[in-house]
């Protein structure tokens, strides 16, 4: 339930240097933790420390080598961390921040340990393994409505009606992925340079601002064991800011895959097995239940495919130069060549 694995090797850090940081820091526990890693995730890394007293934390950290502008930032999920759980109860609520690289090689910060179920690629067997389609319409719904809640929660109330900078916010988004493309491209790719190109001309007017997660997907929740249409957790705000909702939709919907619409590798979430609602059905729902208007919502879905592209590629050129040994990265190029395709075929 937990993904816990040893910890890879050239994902280790000095355990005796944290332990010394954390001695020196208020109300954290005493000891020197146990440490384990959350083996699952493709780009933060996620451990877990247990303390001698049986208390459990939550390490993470940017992943090895170099990381992408405005991606990765410790100092602003610890920020949203520290507040959300006050508006929005899937938060984990963030307990300590480090901002200081010498004591495990980059900045990081601690959270709450909560207890759930990452549901991945594939439908786990607690759920029917993919044999029982009312668990699988729950995962399906968990996920969109579970959006439409952040998206209803006020960030005043929470110390965060300051966060990021609403206005304008399509545009730098379309700029800010388009650098990325660029850093993070190893070859020539027309299609992608198209869809940035027509996603920067057509830009629509967006609806009134609300905080953003910006990386929306089932495997950055975690529902209960016992029922998998109750989400406990909510993971990855490292890019969490205020601006246009639809674009949190969009990113949904850019691994949201219809029967067809993917090879079987790139199924980041399980969403051709039977019973899941299919995208359509799915941005129904988050209509009806959000209010909003999706008259401009093809802009969005072009979008999401186009930057779950560009986030493959930025995590692919990584393996590729050698700033992680994770071979599970190996063929996310073809992956991403795929995406940005799906994503110009998305054009109205």
């Amino acid at each position: 339930m937990d993904d816990l694995i040893e910890v890879r090797p050239d994902e280790r850090f000095d355990v005796d240097a944290l332990t010394g940081w954390i001695d020196g820091v208020e109300d954290l526990p005493a000891g020197r933790p146990d440490v384990s890693q959350f083996g699952g995730g493709k780009a933060n890394l996620s451990y877990l420390l247990h303390f001698p007293d049986g208390t459990e934390l939550v390490l993470r950290r940017p992943p090895l080598g170099p990381v992408a502008e405005g991606s990765h930032d410790m100092s602003r999920e610890y920020r949203v961390l520290s507040r959300l759980w006050q508006v929005f109860d899937k938060a984990p609520r963030a307990v300590a921040l480090c901002n200081d690289p010498g004591v495990i090689g980059s900045p990081f910060f601690l959270m709450e340990r909560r207890r759930g179920l990452v549901v991945r690629g594939a439908i786990p067997e607690v759920f029917g393994g993919g044999a029982d389609p009312v668990a699988v319409r729950k995962l399906s719904t968990v996920v969109i409505d579970t959006l439409v809640e952040l998206h209803s929660a006020d960030p005043d109330r929470c110390g965060l009606g300051d966060l990021g900078h609403p206005e304008g916010y399509l545009l730098r988004q379309v700029e800010g992925w388009s650098r990325r493309w660029d850093r993070a491209r190893h070859q020539d790719d027309p299609v992608a340079d198209e869809v940035a190109a027509w996603l920067h001309r057509e830009i629509p007017e967006s609806p009134n601002p609300t905080l953003l997660h910006n990386d929306w997907r089932l495997d950055n929740m975690a529902v209960s064991p016992d029922d998998p249409g109750a989400c406990v957790a909510v993971y990855d705000w490292d890019m969490a800011t205020r601006g246009d909702p639809l674009s949190d939709l969009g990113t949904l919907m850019g691994s949201w895959f219809d029967p067809g619409d993917a090879p079987e590798p790139l199924g980041m979430m399980p969403t051709t097995v039977a019973g899941w609602m299919d995208r359509r059905a799915a941005l129904d729902r988050y209509a009806e239940k959000s209010g909003r208007d999706l008259s401009s919502i093809d802009w969005y879905l072009v979008f999401g495919a186009w930057k779950m592209g560009v986030i493959l590629q930025q995590i692919y050129i990584r393996w590729l130069r050698g700033q992680t040994q994770d071979d599970r990265f190996e063929n996310l190029d073809e992956g991403a060549r795929h995406l940005f395709r799906l994503a110009a075929s998305r054009k109205p």
